[in-house]
């Protein structure tokens, strides 16, 4: 079973995969760090502004992103009606809408939506495989580690066509009108005794041929797949040092609120 789509390689693909996981994780303390909502509205617009070089068309973006979408919206929404502050802006029953809950809501969800959108790209633009090949090449990850989560992952499609095969297998046979369907202890039961005693069989064998192969030793292995550092790691690094610097600059020079700190 195939789980990804046709797209384009950007010069995001050819992006370290470990360097990019460190820098999305340095951005994701940075913007915990960042109280001013101009600064978080700019730092938004940067990382939405990264997926033009994500390699998908538009409307997959909008049907990947539709869910942060709505994250954004109830993460702002909620924070505004229900929040605290002075200046109050309408109000009706338990809903309290002021000056400060607004802003705070709206730096609330562009914090949501900057991290969504770098979360992602990051998914987009990664392939798995290069990726826990760069940690075990650059970043020292123990082998034994990294192709147990590869196998972990290539066992979840196998997991998929499985739970297809005997639901169509059910159907076949008339199980599901002999139990209820508002019975879902029953249907749980039905489907996870076989898949789980499946999964434990397959992952004991996966189990015993990395041992054999020796991956359950520390020695220095040879890989396939060579990760490098290349001009385009570069590229990347400065782009994030320039957005920060401008969305900051910009945010403190030009702002759209004459907010700062909306704590």
């Amino acid at each position: 079973m195939n789980l990804s789509f046709p797209h384009h390689e950007t010069w995001l693909h050819r992006v370290n995969p470990g360097l990019k996981l460190v820098m999305f994780s340095l951005l994701f303390v940075v913007v915990i760090l960042i109280h001013n909502p101009n600064v978080m509205f700019n730092v938004a617009c940067a990382m939405l502004l990264l997926l033009v070089w994500s390699g998908h068309p538009w409307k997959r973006l909008l049907l990947y992103g539709s869910p942060f979408i709505l994250v954004f919206i109830s993460t702002s929404t909620g924070m505004m009606m229900f929040g605290k502050g002075v200046t109050t802006w309408w109000t009706w029953g338990l809903i309290h809408i002021t000056q400060e809950s607004f802003y705070r809501g709206m730096h609330l969800g562009f914090r949501a939506l900057s991290m969504a959108a770098a979360g992602l790209l990051f998914g987009l633009t990664t392939r798995p495989v290069n990726l826990f090949y760069s940690l075990m090449q650059q970043w020292r990850l123990p082998p034994k580690y990294a192709y147990s989560f590869l196998a972990a992952m290539r066992m979840i499609p196998m997991l998929l066509e499985e739970f297809q095969t005997l639901r169509h297998a059910h159907r076949i046979r008339g199980v599901h009108q002999h139990v209820s369907k508002w019975n879902m202890y029953a249907t749980l039961r039905r489907y996870a005794i076989p898949l789980l005693a499946q999964s434990i069989r397959r992952a004991q064998r996966i189990a015993i041929a990395m041992e054999a192969k020796g991956f359950a030793n520390e020695t220095k292995r040879t890989y396939y797949y060579a990760i490098h550092y290349s001009a385009v790691d570069s590229v990347f690094i400065c782009y994030f040092v320039v957005m920060l610097t401008l969305a900051w600059g910009l945010g403190i020079r030009f702002p759209y609120v004459g907010v700062w700190d909306v704590r």
